[in-house]
């Protein structure tokens, strides 16, 4: 075939024999011709196959997040779970990983009990571990509501993180439970387990009385402000003690029956009540003991306060070029003025209180060291000791409720509380912020009260028809997984439980 360049092509006349010689060379030619586009043809489309077979795969195995093109074809995998879902996962599980080591931690108590503490120190050890992974999961979750960090991405991977450090401390707790199972062996030899529990429930049983009377005579010599922290706790361990007789005499059934399973289930359950029980009769112990020591306390942090007080009037006031060793930076002359006249006010009051009849010498301790600290005068010596005694109090108060309660307390008050905690706990590494302790103990116990409230009515339904003791203080245990037919906590992350669960033992 030619082209028509309007050229003329001359034709050459040739002869009949040299066309048939000529023949078998182009029938050769044109199949040659004909073949190479087809082989070229097929290898194209076989590797236009294969890439087709590889990108089908990649997109439906891709695991990473991305976003979808214009034409509408899906390069990348959807997006996470929205922000808000995280946000609730980790408090969910800050909640059941505080859950987890209070459990493992009430039951280790018996335990070493019975077999001393070097046979149960690897346990105790893993309970230590996941309650350091627990205390870095509510730093995490501090700052992250504080708005840190703030682009929605890093925000992600921060409830990402703590989700991961409450797992982590589920998993040492986990690792543990069936080497702590075969220490116990409530299955195999319940003998020794039950009468452990036995002993405490008599020895809780013998306190009640005592108990009692101390807390009509703190009723007696304080006002209702100073006894606040521990009323009805008589009453609630009463009840506790009550679902604990049930509980063993059911479990001496199970042993008597050789059912261990049964005998496991009830034992454990009994164990809860009087050690929540337990908490509460000491708690009137603490707080009697706490109060006597604030009351001998209070004169010498006012003398202590005066004269910090005296200290502070003594320094040099405007125009000062140097600064004073122990004055905060950057503290106005007026309102330093302004601050001495304050706690001089608050000292007078104190003073007049404690001349008029019954007070509450903690809450007096308390204002004391809150009027004097922002002058920097109360971070040492009687009254440093004054506001250590005020937070030590008031962690022990809160920590105490939320783990006698702890069915129905929320993630809020075991927040607070663990910062109240670290606030503690900073000394020797830095001064520890009492003020600050206090405070925060005091939040987390006002969050939990309010859980509590909201889980009243359900609380009482379900403890009338478990045990015949009506009211909502059983809702620490009710709550907590040991209902009639349930699973009582014991020492364990979340598989340990699951396991238990599914054997109902």
């Amino acid at each position: 075939m030619t082209i028509n360049r309007d050229v003329s092509v001359a034709i050459s006349a040739r002869a009949p024999a040299a066309d048939k010689a000529a023949a078998p060379e182009d029938e050769d030619t044109s199949a040659t011709d004909l073949i190479m586009p087809l082989v070229a043809l097929g290898a194209v489309s076989a590797l236009a196959g294969y890439g087709y077979i590889r990108r089908t795969r990649r997109a439906r195995t891709r695991t990473t997040p991305g976003v979808r093109g214009d034409s509408g074809g899906s390069h990348t995998a959807p997006p996470g779970p929205p922000l808000t879902d995280l946000d609730q996962q980790s408090w969910a599980l800050l909640t059941e990983a505080d859950d987890w080591v209070r459990t493992s931690r009430e039951e280790l108590g018996f335990a070493e009990a019975r077999f001393g503490a070097e046979a149960v120190a690897p346990f105790a050890r893993a309970v230590g571990d996941a309650e350091t992974e627990l205390s870095a999961a509510f730093r995490i979750r501090r700052r992250y509501d504080d708005g840190v960090p703030a682009d929605e991405a890093s925000r992600r991977h921060v409830l990402a993180g703590i989700v991961g450090r409450c797992q982590e401390a589920g998993r040492r707790l986990d690792t543990e439970a069936a080497g702590f199972d075969g220490l116990r062996a409530l299955e195999g030899g319940p003998g020794q387990a039950l009468a452990v529990a036995e002993t405490r429930f008599r020895e809780l049983a013998a306190r009640i009385a005592t108990t009692e009377a101390t807390l009509r005579d703190l009723a007696e010599r304080y006002p209702p402000s100073a006894t606040a922290p521990v009323t009805g706790y008589v009453e609630q361990a009463k009840d506790r003690l009550v679902f604990a007789t049930t509980r063993l005499n059911q479990a001496r059934q199970a042993a008597d029956s050789a059912d261990p399973g049964r005998l496991a289930h009830h034992l454990r359950a009994a164990e809860g009540a009087v050690a929540q029980a337990a908490v509460l009769v000491t708690a009137v112990d603490r707080l009697t003991d706490e109060l006597s020591t604030a009351g001998a306390l209070v004169p010498a942090a006012l003398s202590g306060a005066e004269a910090a007080l005296a200290e502070v009037r003594r320094r040099p006031r405007a125009g000062a070029v140097t600064p004073v060793a122990g004055q905060p930076p950057g503290l106005p002359p007026g309102e330093s003025s302004a601050r001495v006249r304050h706690a001089d006010v608050v000292l007078a009051a104190v003073r007049e209180e404690v001349t008029g009849g019954p007070y509450d010498p903690l809450d007096a301790l308390r204002r004391i060291v809150a009027a004097t600290e922002p002058l920097a005068a109360g971070r040492a010596g009687v009254l440093s000791a004054a506001g250590l005694l005020v937070a030590r109090s008031s962690v022990a108060a809160a920590d105490g409720f939320v783990g006698t309660h702890r069915g129905a307390v929320g993630g809020a008050a075991r927040l607070r509380l663990a910062e109240a905690r670290r606030a503690l706990a900073l000394e020797p590494t830095e001064p520890a912020d009492h003020l600050g302790a206090d405070g925060l103990a005091r939040q987390a116990r006002e969050l939990a009260e309010q859980d509590v409230r909201m889980h009243g009515n359900p609380v009482a339904g379900a403890a009338e028809h478990a045990s015949g003791v009506a009211g909502a203080v059983l809702g620490g245990i009710l709550l907590s997984g040991a209902p009639d037919g349930g699973t009582p906590p014991s020492f364990g992350g979340p598989r340990t439980r699951r396991r238990r669960a599914l054997l109902g033992t």
